[in-house]
């Protein structure tokens, strides 16, 4: 007990967030999965539920390693790794895999991940580091260019072309970073008109090339007509084109106030998917609305946990927190925005919930260097009431 207690330091409400997202992963997971045990393991939903539990236990020992370490040493672990993620990001628009038409998994010998995760986490390291150990040279318009809005455009211009809604999630991150960085809000009203502007016109031109070019994998012609088919009046769309969020809407509404119950879901016979990226339509069947508004709430109580770290945190700590946490709530937000309809359909998966490979190890990591951030701040917190309880003495 005493070594378990040493590891699972710092704030124990993110650490039990993150055990009854494992467990609610656990039975959704092994609920959902039921059609692809029967395609992919002849009816073997155990295997995939063998399978899933030993990555969420990676992801979970992901967790305790990065808490593990002094979140200052991540000043110079992070900026590396991100440097490192920018040549394996074009790696992975040349010679990636393609699953959905779109590259981006990576295989490294028998590994394969999504290196738009290891650039998620990395960016958000590398601009807590720069905007807090160069905060002072942020005011130089062509500093601020050179250190922190390259970079970004860098990691955001590569994730883009594969995969939009990781590319625009990063860029809002890195949006909110610069401003609780105290960044000049007319640099930044103006970083993001230039973006918007070159964005929408990258997308124009990629539509248009794709339009021309059907047999073509560009993406942009994806985008476009699932922002069409999202916008448009149900009546007007195809079934066929709209049947994810169709299914998902039938799946929901089945579930009602408290859901089917557990393993009851008949929607994950039809739904794609279910187990990734519409595992929040199965939830809300099988455990209802109050299900749903449960882990709606864990989540915000990651990203409260998380605020709270801020008002604490020097600088550094904070900005790194707080970016890591509302990137993971930021996907969680589009993923369950996605199931209830509010959004177009992306490829997000809800974190720490989805089954997945890789992500669960980075929301693990992410998770963990959170943790190492608070498990500092109540050290120092001890040190500060024992001086002033021996000056009181004194």
């Amino acid at each position: 007990m005493e070594k378990i207690k040493k590891i699972v330091q710092g704030d124990k409400v993110i650490w039990t967030m993150v055990v009854l997202l494992v467990l609610i992963s656990m039975l959704a997971v092994y609920s959902a999965s039921e059609s692809y045990a029967n395609n992919r393991f002849h009816g073997s939903n155990a295997f995939v539920l063998l399978k899933h539990s030993a990555l969420l236990l990676f992801g979970f020992l992901a967790m305790v390693g990065a808490s593990c370490v002094q979140y200052r040493r991540y000043a110079k672990i992070l900026p590396v790794l991100f440097w490192v993620s920018l040549p394996l990001l074009l790696l992975t628009i040349v010679m990636g895999r393609n699953i959905n038409s779109a590259s981006r998994v990576i295989g490294i010998g028998f590994i394969s991940f999504q290196t738009s995760d290891l650039a998620k986490i990395t960016l958000v390291g590398y601009l807590a580091m720069v905007l807090t150990k160069e905060r002072d040279k942020m005011a130089s318009l062509k500093y601020l260019i050179m250190r922190v809005i390259i970079p970004i455009l860098a990691a955001v211009g590569l994730i883009f072309p594969e995969n939009f809604s990781t590319a625009a999630l990063l860029f809002a991150v890195c949006l909110v970073m610069m401003f609780i960085g105290r960044v000049k809000m007319k640099y930044l009203l103006g970083f993001v008109g230039t973006i918007v502007l070159v964005g929408g016109l990258a997308v124009f031109i990629m539509y248009e090339i794709g339009e021309a070019n059907p047999e073509s994998t560009n993406r942009a012609s994806t985008w476009v007509h699932r922002i069409q088919r999202f916008m448009a009046d149900d009546e007007d769309v195809d079934s066929d084109a709209n049947f994810q969020v169709m299914q998902s809407k039938v799946a929901i509404a089945g579930g009602g106030v408290f859901g089917k119950s557990p393993g009851k879901s008949t929607q994950r016979n039809v739904l794609p998917h279910p187990y990734s990226d519409f595992i929040y339509a199965i939830i809300l069947e099988e455990y209802g609305l109050a299900g749903g508004i449960s882990v709606l709430l864990i989540y915000m109580i990651i990203l409260y946990r998380a605020t709270r770290i801020v008002i604490r945190a020097p600088q550094f700590g904070a900005l790194l927190s707080f970016g890591l946490a509302f990137s993971l709530v930021m996907q969680a937000m589009v993923n369950m925005g996605v199931a209830v309809g509010l959004l177009p359909v992306t490829g997000q998966p809800l974190p720490f919930v989805s089954m997945g490979g890789t992500s669960l190890l980075f929301t693990g990591a992410s998770i963990g260097i959170i943790i190492s951030v608070t498990k500092d701040l109540d050290k120092n917190e001890e040190r500060t009431a024992e001086l002033e309880a021996a000056e009181a003495d004194s």
